[in-house]
């Protein structure tokens, strides 16, 4: 069985036995709050107060919020009353460590609450959740002579981007469409976003015309009614059999075009329109090229070109130097280019090339 098959089937058990035994093992835990409140009475050299510690950090693994909150008053009510007792290790600056975790523990699975994730499935789940991502940026093999290599990165090295790239071929198979998409927010929120965007994107890349393609992504956005539910594309559709290719953006920052026969950089600025997900009618307007052998194609996102104080014009022109230091030699990579502009990791970066050799 595949992986991917595997780990669908271990989420839906573990979520199925987690949600049958909450009960179960919500009364255990409790069980051994009690259980440890008696050994710290009774032999605090070897059971200290920080040990309720621990089974916050299971139920934090195991439980739901519900569930949480009861063990949490268990505690609470187990520590205090040490203290009023006048167990000798319960002192008052342990006695607000606990309190103020456990307040932290009850607002943390709030929030998995909230996104949908609960007790431990939520962890695959997650899990998952990034695989999908993934998955769906994945290139369709390719005739000899073109290649696509990307390189995405989150802000502050979390699980998921709020950048994410969808790729696919036409029935034909000669027409290769890339979409490079940036999503408004980071972390988690921007993960979540990103997959639901890019499997719908998915969908669309090779079912539309590509000069619709930005229009009815734009329409799909704005009828999830998200409130930070804004992006921005740049979306490519290339012919390889002849190297044409037909370049258009909404809200997002314009890509480069490397000449292997001048080495020279060339910008495609299109006319583009405002992010998607802002205003309902929205008109992206093609610009046309052609990918000669050796030529490289670069798509990014403005991660790597927004700087602190500066315009966005700086960013760019500093990420055309960067890129032309290095693919002008034909051997760079996008995690090359990436390292190469040494952009702050507060934000997601992607870098996307591609190749025809």
């Amino acid at each position: 069985m595949p992986a991917q098959g595997l780990l669908t089937r271990a989420t839906i058990l573990l979520r199925r036995w987690s949600s049958r035994s909450q009960v179960t093992l919500t009364a255990i835990l409790v069980l051994c709050v009690g259980l440890l409140t008696f050994g710290i009475t009774q032999q605090p050299e070897w059971v200290p107060p920080s040990t309720f510690l621990l089974l916050e950090l299971v139920a934090v693994f195991l439980l739901r919020l519900r569930n949480i909150v009861v063990l949490g008053v268990a505690i609470l009510a187990c520590a205090w009353w040490l203290w009023w007792w006048g167990a000798p290790s319960m002192i008052p600056g342990i006695l607000v460590v606990i309190t103020v975790s456990v307040a932290a523990t009850v607002a943390f699975a709030r929030e998995r609450q909230r996104l949908g994730l609960q007790g431990a499935p939520g962890d695959l789940m997650l899990v998952d959740l990034r695989d999908r991502l993934a998955a769906h940026g994945r290139v369709p093999p390719l005739p000899a002579g073109w290649r696509v290599d990307s390189e995405i990165r989150s802000a502050h090295a979390d699980g998921f981007s709020g950048d994410f790239m969808v790729a696919g071929t036409r029935s034909d198979e000669h027409a290769l469409e890339i979409v490079l998409v940036d999503v408004s927010g980071k972390g988690l929120d921007a993960g979540v976003r990103s997959l639901q965007l890019s499997g719908a994107f998915g969908g669309l890349l090779g079912a539309m015309p590509r000069d619709e393609f930005l229009g009815a992504a734009n329409a799909y956005l704005l009828a999830q009614a998200w409130d930070e539910g804004f992006a921005t594309a740049i979306h490519v559709a290339l012919d390889l059999r002849t190297g044409d290719f037909w370049v258009s953006s909404a809200g997002h920052p314009p890509a480069v075009q490397l000449h292997a026969g001048s080495g020279r950089l060339e910008l495609l600025d299109t006319v583009g329109s405002p992010a998607l997900g802002v205003v309902a009618d929205i008109r992206c307007e093609s610009r046309a090229g052609r990918m000669e052998r050796g030529d490289v194609l670069v798509l990014y996102t403005d991660g790597l070109v927004e700087l602190r104080g500066g315009d966005l014009d700086q960013g760019i022109d500093r990420f055309m130097g960067v890129a032309d230091r290095v693919l002008a030699p034909g051997r760079g990579s996008a995690a090359a280019v990436l390292a190469g502009v040494k952009a702050g990791d507060d934000d997601d970066r992607a870098v996307v090339l591609v190749h025809r050799d």
